[in-house]
C-alpha cells in the first residue's frame, strides 16, 4: 500500500477534504494577524476597537498543531531555503545588537507621545530629587524600595530633568533584553535567543513599561539571573554559581521589594525540580550564600525595625498597599488575562507552547520516580531528556509567581513579567522541536512577526494605552506649574506625586493631612479638580478648614478631570 494512503488510513488520520479546510483556516488566520498588525503600524488601529489587535494567532495555532504529521513532514520550499541560508550569512552578534537598538528606538519614539511623568514614576521621581537638591519627596512611603530613586539620583545629577530619569528606564530595559538573550542563548541558541527576546519586547504588556522609570523590567533582568545561575550551580556541580546568587537577589530586592514573592516561588521550584538532595549535596555553598543573603538584609531589616516595630514590617506594609478587594483577586487577573494580555496575540502561542514543553517535562519526571514492581519506569513512559529538570524549573517558576504574587498583591502585567520571560524561552524552544526540518521557516517568521508586532504595540500603546494618562496630565500639570513657589509650600490633592514633581511642592492626600501638622509658614493649598479622585466632600473640607481664613481661585485645564478649585489657607493660618 502506498504510504500516502496507509498515511491517511491510519488511526485518528484527519481525513484529506477536512485536512485541507483545516489548513485554509490556518493560512487565512495567519495571515489576518499579519495584516493586521500592518494596520496598525500603518496607523490605522483606530479600526479596531481600543486600538487592541485581535487574537488570530490563537485561533490558527490549534490548526498549525492538527494538522503538523503533515506539514512538519513536507519539504522546505527551495525559496524559503534560500532566504534562511541568506540569514545565517549574517553574522550572530549582528541579531541581537539590532533587537536592542529596535528597543532603543521605540524608547525613544515613545518619550513624544508619552511626555509627563505618571504617577508611579513621580514617586521614584521626588524621591531622587529629593536625595539631589532637597525639594520635598512628595508622595514617597516607606514600603518604596530605595534602589531605583538611587539611580535616578545620579542621573540628575547628569541633567536635572525628566529625560535624564526616563534614560534609566531605557538602560534598565536594555540590561534585561541583553539578559534574556544571554540566558537563552545558553539553553537554546543563540539566534533562537533572538527570537526569544523579540517575542518578549513585542507583548504588549512589557513594552508599555518600557519608556517608563519603574522598576518592574530591571528587576525581571535580575530575577533572570538568579534563575539562571540555579540552573547553572545544579548542571555544574564543580562551579561555584550559587555563590553569586545572593547577590544578584539582593540587587534585585533593593530595586524592588516585590521581588520577594518571585524569590520565594522560584525557591520552592528549585526544590521541587531538583529535590532537597541535590541542593544538600551543595550545603557549604548553600550556608554561605545564605549567610551573604543575611549580613545583606541586615540594613533593611534595622530600618524596618525602627520604622515599623518589625525587620519584616516594610515588607508587609508593601502587601498592605495592594489595591486588591479580596486575597485572591489578583490570582484571578492574572488567569483572566493570561495568555493574550500578559503578552499579545504572538506571545501568547509562544507562552502557551511553553507550558505545554514544561507539562510535558513533568510528565515524564513524574513517571520516571514511580517505578512497576519488578519492571522498573511507568510503562509507557517517555525517556527522560537531560534539560527535563531545567524545563520543569522554569516552568513552575513562572507559575508559582504567578500564585504567589497574585495571592499577596493585586495585579498588573508588570508584576509578571518574569513568568513571561520563562514561559517564551519554553515555548521558543517547544516550537523548534516541534517544527523539525522547518524549524529556521518557523522560527524566521516568528521573528519577522514579533518585529513587526513591535511597531505595531508601540502605535498601540501611543494611541491607546497613554490616551487616557495624557489627557489626565493635561489637567494636572498646568495646576501644579501654576502653584510653583519659592516658599515652602504644601498641596492636599488626590494626585501628590505629580502635583509634587511639576509643583515643587510637597503633597499629601486629604486622609494624610487629617493626620499631619505641616511646620508653621508652610503654604497650605487644598487642589479639587472638577471630577478629581479622593476629594472630601463638602462638610468635610469645611472641616478641615475649620476657622482659618482662605482664599479661592480657579485654574483652567483641558484635562479629563476638567478645572482646578485651589483653596489656599492664608499664611500663619496653619
Amino acid at each position: 500500500m502506498p504510504a500516502r494512503r496507509a498515511e491517511s488510513e491510519s488511526p485518528g488520520a484527519i481525513p484529506g477534504k477536512r485536512r485541507r479546510i483545516i489548513a485554509v483556516t490556518a493560512c487565512a488566520l495567519t495571515a489576518a494577524a499579519v495584516l493586521q498588525q500592518l494596520l496598525i503600524v500603518l496607523g490605522h488601529g483606530r479600526l479596531l476597537p481600543g486600538w487592541q489587535p485581535w487574537p488570530f494567532l490563537l485561533g490558527a495555532a490549534p490548526a498549525w498543531l492538527a494538522i503538523r504529521p503533515w506539514w512538519s513532514r513536507a519539504e522546505v520550499p527551495a525559496r524559503c531555503a534560500r532566504i534562511v541560508r541568506s540569514v545565517r550569512r549574517v553574522p550572530a552578534p549582528l541579531w541581537p545588537a539590532a533587537v536592542l537598538l529596535l528597543a532603543a528606538g521605540v524608547w525613544a519614539w515613545l518619550q513624544d507621545k508619552e511626555p509627563y511623568i505618571g504617577h508611579e514614576e513621580a514617586v521614584y521621581a521626588n524621591k531622587a530629587r529629593s536625595w539631589w537638591n532637597g525639594l520635598p519627596d512628595a508622595g514617597w512611603g516607606v514600603y518604596r524600595p530605595v534602589g531605583l530613586p538611587w539611580l535616578g539620583r545620579i542621573a540628575l545629577e547628569m541633567h536635572p530633568g525628566v529625560g535624564a530619569l526616563r534614560t534609566v528606564a531605557l538602560a534598565l530595559t536594555l540590561f534585561t533584553l541583553a539578559t534574556v538573550y544571554l540566558v537563552a542563548a545558553r539553553w537554546l541558541s543563540p539566534r533562537r535567543a533572538v527570537v526569544v527576546v523579540l517575542v518578549v519586547l513585542s507583548g504588549l504588556g512589557f513594552l508599555r513599561r518600557v519608556p517608563e522609570f519603574l522598576n518592574d523590567i530591571g528587576a525581571t533582568g535580575l530575577l533572570l539571573w538568579v534563575i539562571f545561575l540555579l540552573v547553572r550551580a545544579q548542571e555544574n556541580r564543580d562551579g561555584k554559581a550559587l555563590l553569586l546568587v545572593p547577590f544578584i537577589a539582593l540587587a534585585a530586592f533593593y530595586l524592588r521589594y516585590g521581588v520577594v514573592g518571585n524569590l520565594l516561588a522560584i525557591a520552592v521550584s528549585a526544590l521541587l525540580a531538583y529535590g532537597p538532595r541535590a541542593w544538600l549535596a551543595r550545603g557549604r555553598q548553600l550556608a554561605i550564600a545564605g549567610g551573604v543573603l543575611c549580613a545583606g538584609l541586615l540594613p533593611h531589616f534595622l530600618y524596618a525595625t525602627a520604622t515599623t516595630g518589625s525587620p519584616l514590617g516594610i515588607i508587609f506594609f508593601a502587601t498592605d498597599q495592594a489595591e486588591r478587594l479580596f486575597i485572591g483577586d489578583g490570582l484571578l487577573y492574572y488567569l483572566a488575562i493570561f495568555p493574550y494580555r500578559l503578552a499579545g496575540d504572538l506571545g501568547a502561542v509562544v507562552m502557551t507552547a511553553g507550558l505545554v514543553v514544561a507539562g510535558a517535562a513533568a510528565r515524564r519526571l513524574w513517571r520516571s520516580r514511580r517505578p512497576v514492581p519488578g519492571a522498573g519506569a511507568a510503562p509507557g513512559a517517555a525517556p527522560v531528556r537531560d534539560d527535563d529538570r531545567r524545563h520543569v524549573f522554569l516552568g513552575s517558576s513562572a507559575v508559582l509567581i504567578c500564585v504567589v504574587l497574585g495571592l499577596a498583591t493585586d495585579g498588573e502585567p508588570r508584576f509578571v513579567y518574569a513568568p513571561v520571560v520563562l514561559l517564551t524561552i519554553l515555548g521558543v524552544g517547544g516550537l523548534a522541536r516541534a517544527a523539525r526540518a522547518w524549524t529556521p521557516v518557523v522560527l524566521g517568521c516568528v521573528a519577522a512577526l514579533s518585529a513587526l508586532t513591535v511597531l505595531g504595540s508601540a502605535q498601540v500603546i501611543a494611541h491607546g494605552a497613554m490616551a487616557a494618562p495624557n489627557l489626565l496630565k493635561k489637567s494636572t500639570v498646568p495646576v501644579a506649574l501654576e502653584l510653583r513657589s519659592e516658599r515652602p509650600c504644601l498641596l492636599v490633592t488626590g494626585y501628590e506625586p505629580d502635583l509634587g514633581w511639576y509643583s515643587g511642592c510637597d503633597a499629601v492626600t486629604y486622609g494624610q493631612f487629617r493626620e499631619l501638622s505641616p511646620p508653621r509658614g508652610t503654604d497650605i493649598s487644598f487642589v479639587l479638580f472638577e471630577k478629581g479622585r479622593l476629594q472630601p466632600s463638602a462638610g468635610e473640607l469645611k472641616r478641615l478648614i475649620g476657622d482659618r481664613r482662605t482664599s479661592s481661585r480657579t485654574i483652567p485645564a483641558e484635562g479629563s478631570i476638567g478645572d482646578a478649585t485651589v483653596i489656599t489657607l492664608h499664611r500663619g493660618a496653619s
